[in-house]
């Protein structure tokens, strides 16, 4: 990979992240700031059991996941056509039903393609339930732009051989494009008049 690629990541390492089972991911969907762009790219696993695949993975239920079959560290690849900006990468993982199958040590990769992904970020999570959302973003607090991104999970609780990942979303900044963008404004009189009708 070019010296430019690796002067712009940045290497963040054993960030402690707390899962939240109340956090709205969909808030920044919703409001039009983010889109998750995970539709767009080719995924691919480094093992799993027959049923808990792909499928499972990016199925819209948090009941559904993807266990490995193999040993450490087990991969999930995003793999996109062109380069992509990517803001956040979230997971969802869920202590109280997988116990020692949850990860506690995840690390994550990007870059063009298999052979050059650098280490974004590592996460440390402890008894995690629910959305955790890991900022992909170079030394210049940017999102991220790439080809690849790749999640290891380096070790799991209890020291468990096989891990359980129930959800995750790839997320993009949402681009404007208008031309002419319309003012905010925050009386009601002004409001009603920012329109034509």
């Amino acid at each position: 990979m070019n010296a430019e690629w690796n002067s712009k990541l940045s290497i963040i390492m054993a960030t402690k992240v707390v899962a939240n089972p109340e956090v709205d991911i969909l808030k920044d969907e919703r409001e039009g700031r983010l889109r998750e762009v995970g539709n767009q790219a080719v995924w691919s696993l480094s093992s799993c059991k027959p049923g808990f695949g792909v499928e499972q993975l990016l199925d819209n239920t948090v009941d559904a996941y993807w266990q490995s079959d193999g040993p450490q560290p087990h991969l999930v690849n995003i793999q996109f056509r062109r380069k992509t900006t990517i803001h956040d990468v979230c997971i969802y993982t869920d202590y109280k039903a997988d116990e020692s199958y949850t990860p506690n040590r995840i690390s994550l990769r990007a870059g063009t393609h298999f052979n050059d992904l650098i280490e974004v970020d590592q996460i440390e999570l402890s008894e995690p339930v629910g959305w955790v959302c890991v900022p992909m973003k170079d030394i210049n607090d940017k999102p991220i732009r790439t080809f690849m991104v790749q999640i290891a999970v380096l070790s799991n609780h209890q020291n468990g051989r096989d891990t359980h990942l129930r959800r995750i979303k790839i997320r993009s900044p949402v681009q404007d494009t208008y031309v002419v963008k319309t003012p905010k404004f925050t009386s009601l009189e002004l409001m009603q008049l920012a329109y034509i009708k």
